[in-house]
């Protein structure tokens, strides 16, 4: 941003809290925004700037600051001393404040906070005389080595840790507090040792060095591995930057009448209205999210500072009010008087996003449209998975804080490298510490849940895995955690190593050594028609959560533009797709047919001799056909069921090349030869193929083995007529897969409408289907506007035109390098499980506004499995597709992700 000045126009690098919006995230990050916006709001906010993102991404780009930062930020510190009648780090009353990340986006990978910057040998006199308390000063004076050594210098933090661990085991205590200041003096000296040894130099004494580093360290923070990996899990942009905020110290850690929390204005967890959060005394803001020392239960501040706790209470209920949603607040309690250090939009568990959106709703604070765009597919897809029945075979261990709902089993880990390290060898592993922090991030992303022995339900790794969607148990005191032995010791003395199993259930706090069985969440019996969602709780019925979904679904259904269809092959998935909320089948494979007993006739149709022999074994395989498609008919009554005719290599129905040769040659060896096996094999060689992906599959092998194709038209019409004879309403579409060049669809379009009008005469009943084609290739996407003349619609398999546009197969390279690629940041996602916009995106756009030029009722629709993903499903509402489809545990998803989408925007070319 530039502002005007009398002889200039200048870049404008640093703000004011009081010069700030919450509506200015992307300049000023999450929290200066959010410090503005309480400011204007008249809260008791302590002064401070924003230096903005601008001029992180300056820094990051050229390598220095640019040239007109230092003074905006001399400009602002100076008007902050005089507002605070301090000077930074002077000797005799100091000035001190803290420094801290803030992105537009919260990212829990960034860097930690540095407190109490400007204190120094000297001003920490200063300090103890002005506060009256010479233990505090140096407590505070501890606080800023630690954290600037580990933060701004990059010295390891264990080393700190072990020397503040050595001194108080020297006076035979766990407890800090139990510290007076000659001890505290000691261990800022051990400090100062370790920043020496370290670095070469002593720890910086000039309080605006000091603060210039600190800045400096934020920047350099945005590309530290941990922020990576986290912006690459939430598709943060790389480019976005940080801000940085300066903020006058306010000091929780002055006595017993001080203190600091964190607070939530309802329970981000299950989402019930009520005081919840965390307080402790006599403690610094990192303390409660570091999880160092336990806390207590908001509730009882209540208790112990009346007025500060009913002043919190009007200000949470007014911030709640004032955003419109949860709010996620951190105050600090100067000497009885509170003090507002950050509000954010709280992170909450998937249960309590569909809980709160829906009570915002009734409270009249937000509508129905604004309901569901407050939650997403991934959260609901999170409530489906199962949950822990009992203890059953296991054994119970311990009670711990319920931090964050879900089931979770896997082999126990000590560090976040070896949960990397076993998840990578396709171990499902638990994470357990002492407490986490940032740089425990890698190992909380590959665990499949969290479980620490301190820290309250806003510790980092509560409020980390809430926002993951990680399953989450930590406070369980009574666990004895021994990180470097790798194991940890249950009050009842079993031990558990690494390796061991053990389950955690974030809904209760439970830990099991062992694994625990599951049940089906209340919201697939929801979607499955076991719980009627108007029904009640205290009849064993809907709960809050089912009947919140429901509402927000059945929303969604209303304002959708696209369709929601399944994938699904069996009678049965398709009950259950519609029972799910399918509008009908996108993608039937028949391939999956054909297996079991069924192959030897496949055999037979390959080895066949003449057409007499191939007609036999068509006619054999043409009523199990029909009988299939009559059962997906009634299943999918009213709806439209697309069949794609058959598609894979003809050699995924033959014995393996090599085991039918050592077959051969061991019966050859025995004087046994078996003309069978030796014709089968003849069959097998001459059907090899270097690269079956690209060989004889779909529409060619439908051109190359007469009536294989007809056959499986008569099929479908045959149990089209038979269904509507009984009374029904089949709606079959034909899908010719594989299609590159129109010729190819018109050959096979001519053929199954000869057959179609040879049923229809036999029956006497009219049954048209629509016949279509998958758009799987490039070159199909590049002439769609050919193929839709001969074609009623278009769906698009989106796994096979990503491999064919990536030049890649996917099941050989996902484990070879795909890792290597997300590493290095050349995937943020997998191209096969949220969709290459650019590329294979690109060509589905191509494809779509082609076909419709040339064909304008032409139906699209997508059926990979891209169908069922998020981000991709608005890509399609954006691009004009008709419908979706994906496997049946996505249909809610699809559904709600579709009604996101027309929330969003409109539809392209609508």
């Amino acid at each position: 941003m530039t502002i005007g000045t009398d002889q200039s126009t200048r870049t404008k690098w640093v703000y004011d809290f009081s010069e700030g919006n919450k509506g200015q995230k992307d300049l000023l990050g999450g929290k200066g925004a959010n410090l503005a916006e309480m400011t204007n709001l008249g809260l008791p906010v302590p002064p401070g700037f924003t230096i903005t993102t601008d001029a992180c991404r300056h820094y990051l780009e050229h390598g220095g600051t640019p040239e007109e930062l230092a003074a905006q930020v001399t400009e602002h510190l100076t008007a902050l001393e005089k507002a605070m009648g301090k000077t930074l780090g002077a000797a005799g009353d100091p000035l001190l404040v803290s420094v801290r990340s803030g992105a537009a986006a919260s990212m829990p990978g960034m860097m930690e906070t540095v407190l109490n910057v400007g204190l120094n040998d000297r001003s920490v006199q200063g300090l103890a005389a002005q506060s009256g308390s010479e233990r505090f000063a140096w407590d505070s004076y501890r606080r800023l080595i630690q954290m600037f050594g580990k933060t701004v210098l990059g010295i390891d933090g264990e080393l700190f840790d072990e020397a503040f661990d050595d001194v108080k085991r020297e006076q035979g205590t766990e407890s800090d507090l139990d510290l007076d200041a000659e001890h505290l003096q000691d261990v800022v000296a051990r400090f100062d040792a370790i920043v020496r040894e370290h670095t070469g130099a002593d720890f910086p004494q000039d309080p605006r060095e000091q603060m210039d580093m600190a800045i400096n360290a934020v920047f350099d923070s945005w590309n530290s591995d941990r922020a990576i990996i986290y912006r690459r899990r939430e598709r943060i942009p790389s480019d976005a930057g940080t801000a940085v905020n300066v903020c006058s110290m306010v000091f929780g850690n002055l006595g017993a009448d001080s203190g600091t929390g964190v607070a939530f204005t309802r329970d981000p967890g299950s989402g019930a209205h009520g005081v919840y959060g965390d307080y402790l005394q006599n403690a610094q803001g990192e303390d409660v999210v570091a999880g160092i020392r336990n806390t207590v239960p908001l509730a009882d501040l209540e208790r112990i500072d009346r007025d500060a706790y009913d002043e919190l209470m009007t200000t949470m209920a007014r911030l709640e009010s004032h955003y419109r949603d949860l709010c996620d607040i951190e105050f600090t309690i100067e000497r009885n008087k509170l003090w507002m250090l950050q509000t954010r939009v709280g992170k909450r568990t998937a249960g309590a996003a569909f809980v709160i959106a829906t009570q915002l709703v009734d409270e009249g604070l937000i509508d129905m449209d604004e309901a569901v765009r407050r939650v997403t597919g991934d959260q609901l897809a999170q409530l489906m998975f199962p949950r822990f029945v009992s203890g059953g075979e296991a054994t119970k261990l311990t009670q711990g804080m319920n931090a964050s709902p879900g089931a979770a089993v896997g082999r126990a880990v000590f560090s976040s490298e070896e949960a990397v390290a076993w998840a990578g060898r396709g171990e499902k592993v638990v994470l357990v510490r002492r407490e986490t922090n940032p740089d425990d991030l890698s190992g909380m992303i590959a665990a499949e849940g969290v479980l620490t022995s301190r820290g309250g339900k806003t510790s980092h790794a509560a409020v980390v895995a809430r926002g993951m969607g990680k399953t989450c148990v930590c406070g369980a005191e009574e666990l004895q955690v021994n990180t470097k032995e790798k194991k940890f010791t249950a009050p009842d003395g079993t031990e558990v190593s690494e390796g061991d199993v053990i389950s955690i259930d974030g809904s209760t706090g439970k830990v099991w050594l062992g694994e625990v069985p599951v049940e089906p969440s209340s919201v697939v019996r929801y979607f499955e028609g076991e719980i009627d969602p108007d029904s009640t709780d205290a009849d064993g019925g809907a709960d809050d959560l089912v009947r919140s979904v429901h509402r927000i679904l059945t929303h969604a259904d209303e304002v959708r533009r696209l369709d929601v269809r399944t994938n699904a092959d069996t009678p049965e998935d398709s009950a259950r797709a519609r029972r799910f909320g399918a509008r009908g089948i996108g993608l039937c494979r028949t391939e999956h047919m054909f297996l079991g007993d069924r192959r030897q006739l496949v055999e037979k149709l390959i080895l066949a001799d003449g057409d007499a022999e191939r007609q036999a074994a068509l006619d054999a395989l043409e009523p199990l056909q029909k009988q299939d498609f009559l059962e997906i008919f009634e299943a999918m009554d009213g709806l439209p069921v697309t069949i794609r005719l058959l598609d894979p290599p003809l050699h995924e129905f033959l014995p393996d090349l090599t085991e039918l040769s050592v077959r051969v040659a061991l019966a050859e060896e025995r004087g046994e030869p078996d003309e069978g096996n030796l014709r089968l094999l003849a069959a097998v060689r001459g059907m090899h193929e270097s690269n079956p992906m690209l060989g004889l599959r779909g529409v060619r092998l439908g051109l190359v083995v007469p009536g294989l194709f007809a056959m499986q038209v008569r099929a479908i019409a045959e149990a089209a007529c038979e269904r509507k004879q009984a009374g029904g309403d089949p709606r079959p579409e034909i899908m010719i897969p594989l299609v590159g060049a129109v010729q190819e669809l018109e050959a096979i379009r001519e053929e199954s409408g000869r057959v179609l009008a040879e049923v229809c005469e036999e029956c006497g009943i009219d049954v048209r289907p629509l016949i279509g084609t998958m758009i799987e290739v490039p070159r199909a996407a590049l002439t769609a506007g050919e193929i839709a003349c001969s074609a009623e619609f278009f769906s698009f398999g989106t796994n096979d035109l990503t491999q064919m546009t990536w030049g890649f197969s996917r099941d050989d390279v996902e484990a070879a390098f795909f890792h290597q690629y997300l590493d290095k940041g050349i995937f943020g996602i997998s191209p096969f499980e949220s969709l290459d916009r650019e590329g294979v995106g690109r060509l589905v756009q191509i494809a779509a506004e082609a076909g419709r030029s040339a064909r304008p009722d032409l139906k699209l629709g997508i059926c990979g499995e891209h169908g069922g993903d998020p981000d991709s499903v608005h890509f399609f509402h954006e691009v004009g597709l008709d419908y979706v489809s994906c496997s049946p545990f996505r249909v809610p998803v699809a559904r709600l992700e579709a009604g996101r989408a027309a929330l969003d925007g409109d539809r392209a070319g609508s």
